[in-house]
């Protein structure tokens, strides 16, 4: 419903007669949403109809084209979109699966081929996410722009993605099905991408090995000066996959694929690989190895050295750098896969405990296992941000602490290892200035590692460097194009840099990708917001999944609707039922009501009791009210933002 005295947007819908079947739910879902859609069924045939299309598509806010095996052929429908992309208003949908023609495939389309019809589907969801941020999205960053299924941490981490709450779990169901990258071949030579190798032991749960030995590649080829690897969630879309060589490097934007199988029985192994050619699809070098358990740290090197040698014709100067797995302990080195395979997986507080106790399993087997180490501090700082009571809070920082230091210490140069001591610092008291040294030292070791260029990225944005973090998260788009929480960090960036609009594509572009992406709705919301779009905003904001985020938003839109019986109860739902846990989300409410006091109260108590989201105090739009306030700069000075 559009509130009293607000519009929803004029929409024109392009598409083929033959599609009209499909077409006519479509309409009737827009139009109940509150919008004014044009089509040529409301439109009189004669004379007038070319003059009536022209007029239709001058005024519409968003033009919808309908992609389909009869669309892409018509003459009328490339020309309607044509005069959207023109615009910057281009919506694009595939009713049937079928790729946009030539001119319009760097753009994204949303896939409604298994739409039946409801309102309430992912595919409407990303529509109407897309049609509020405006239309246009791009398939890649432009070329001006640029200066794990398991991973949602494994490329940003959960705490980075804290805009403001406990918690972050991002729906990535959608992924490269309703959101296709096309473009032309361009990569360096020097960028390679490793897919998922499969498992063909037999047993689903040698999974762990397959993917662990994928993502031990990934970092053995990324040591070497010079190469981009693509991150893992981007590559792992394309698990089992029937796509061809120069579609996937098109995707990926490598010129190189490595893919593979292992197959385990018992400790004996058997693992493929082969090197694929991007430009040509040809294979440039296979080779199978039978080995002992015993004997994987020698295959993993002698593969790395192999692959690297084909690219580049030449043999590694220092060898000895790719075994640097961490460990020469095979029962270590499992237990380490095991763990890391919990922990990927992020389907809550039992995965996590499991992952723990992997971890301890490998360190038992190898005390000097520096990668176990940062990684169990990971898992430690994860479980203290999401599940522990405030009274095991201290302690568990405490244990992630000497772990994070302990990893460090075994292996300097190790730069995950710097970076989770970064985090454990920052997180554990919101110290952002001493946290800084350990985040800069994890930057420099590792500056084309994504998970590093994700968290670094945050860090520099939050502590005012917005230029420096939307830098940092290009290049980690660079290595993850198909990973839509890295649109929405750049568009959570951008929102911080009062680049409502750009900001708003970004989160339009990130849910196109991942219909139920958490946070992306709200982001969108509060971006619209601040552009005085607040039907678009309202609407966004309900579609929201985190009820915390959901109910922050529509307690500021309906404050700005003048619905304040329905703002207010939001705000106390907020607070009754979330508790202390979201006074830095109700501290942004009352600043923006003009309840000054209220809300500075509500902050330094969260500083206190060191509760998330005060890491985004200096940066956060809706806290601007506030910037003048003694007690306000006060805050920041504690935290080491000022």
């Amino acid at each position: 419903m559009v509130p009293s005295g607000q519009r929803g947007r004029i929409l024109f819908i392009s598409y083929a007669r033959a599609d009209r079947e499909r077409i006519d739910p479509l309409t009737r879902v827009l139009t109940e949403a509150g919008h004014q859609v044009w089509w040529d069924a409301l439109i009189e045939g004669g004379e007038a109809f070319a003059k009536s299309i022209e007029s239709a598509l001058d005024l519409a806010d968003v033009v919808i084209v309908a992609w389909s095996v009869h669309s892409v052929a018509s003459d009328w429908v490339r020309d309607e979109a044509s005069h959207g992309r023109d615009r910057g208003r281009l919506v694009p949908i595939s009713l049937d699966g079928t790729l946009p023609p030539l001119g319009f495939r760097q753009y994204h389309f949303i896939d409604f081929s298994k739409w039946r019809g409801s309102a309430q589907a992912p595919e409407i969801a990303a529509l109407v996410s897309a049609i509020a941020a405006g239309g246009t999205a791009r398939a890649t960053p432009s070329p001006d722009a640029r200066a794990r299924p398991s991973a949602l941490r494994a490329t940003l981490g959960r705490r980075a993605l804290l805009f403001g709450t406990g918690s972050a779990v991002a729906a990535l169901g959608g992924g490269y099905a309703a959101w296709r990258v096309l473009g032309a071949h361009g990569a360096p030579d020097g960028s390679i991408a490793v897919l998922p190798f499969a498992n063909l032991s037999g047993d689903p749960e040698q999974s762990y090995f397959s993917d662990g030995l994928s993502e031990e590649m990934r970092a053995k080829l990324a040591e070497v000066g010079g190469f981009k690897v693509a991150a893992q969630i981007s590559s792992d879309h394309f698990r089992n996959h029937e796509a061809d060589a120069r579609t996937i490097g098109d995707a990926l934007g490598v010129a190189w694929l490595l893919d593979g199988s292992v197959r385990r029985a018992g400790d004996t192994l058997r693992i493929t690989n082969e090197l694929i050619e991007v430009r040509t699809g040809m294979t440039k070098w296979s080779q199978s190895y039978d080995r002992q358990m015993r004997d994987i740290f020698a295959v993993q090197s002698e593969i790395a050295s192999t692959v690297i040698q084909a690219i580049t014709g030449q043999i590694p100067a220092a060898a000895a750098t790719l075994l640097k797995s961490g460990t020469a302990v095979v029962a270590a080195y499992d237990a380490f896969l095991r763990g890391r395979a919990y922990y990927n997986s992020d389907t809550g507080e039992d995965a996590d405990r499991k992952a723990l106790a992997s971890f301890d399993a490998a360190i038992a087997a190898d005390p000097n296992y520096a990668q176990a180490h940062a990684m169990r501090a990971d898992t430690l700082l994860d479980i203290a941000s999401e599940y522990a009571p405030a009274d095991q809070l201290a302690a568990l920082h405490a244990d992630a602490m000497g772990s994070a230091r302990r990893a460090v210490e075994l292996a300097p140069r190790y730069a995950y290892g710097w970076l989770v001591l970064g985090e454990e610092t920052l997180y554990s008291r919101h110290d952002f200035r001493a946290a800084r040294p350990f985040y800069e030292k994890a930057h420099t070791l590792g500056p084309m590692d994504s998970e590093v260029l994700g968290q670094y990225a945050y860090f520099a944005a939050r502590t005012g460097r917005l230029a420096e973090g939307i830098a940092a998260i290009e290049r980690k788009i660079d290595l993850d194009r198909l990973n839509p929480l890295t649109y929405e960090s750049k568009g959570l960036f951008l929102y911080c840099a009062k680049r409502f609009a750009e900001a708003a594509r970004l989160f339009g572009q990130a849910l196109a990708m991942s219909p139920g992406l958490s946070h992306a709705q709200s982001s969108l919301g509060f971006a619209l917001l601040c552009q005085g779009e607040l039907t678009a905003a309202r609407a966004a904001f309900v579609a929201e999944p985190d009820e915390r985020q959901r109910l922050t938003g529509l307690a500021l839109v309906d404050r700005r609707l003048k619905a304040m019986p329905a703002a207010r109860q939001s705000l106390d739902m907020l607070a009754h039922k979330f508790g202390d846990a979201t006074l830095y989300l109700q501290a942004m409410v009352l600043a923006q009501w003009g309840e000054t006091d209220r809300a500075l109260d509500a902050l330094e108590k969260a500083r206190a009791a060191n509760t998330p989201g005060l890491a985004w105090a200096l940066v956060e739009p809706m806290l601007d009210p506030l910037r003048g306030q003694a007690r306000f700069k006060r805050l920041l000075v504690g935290m080491g933002l000022l």
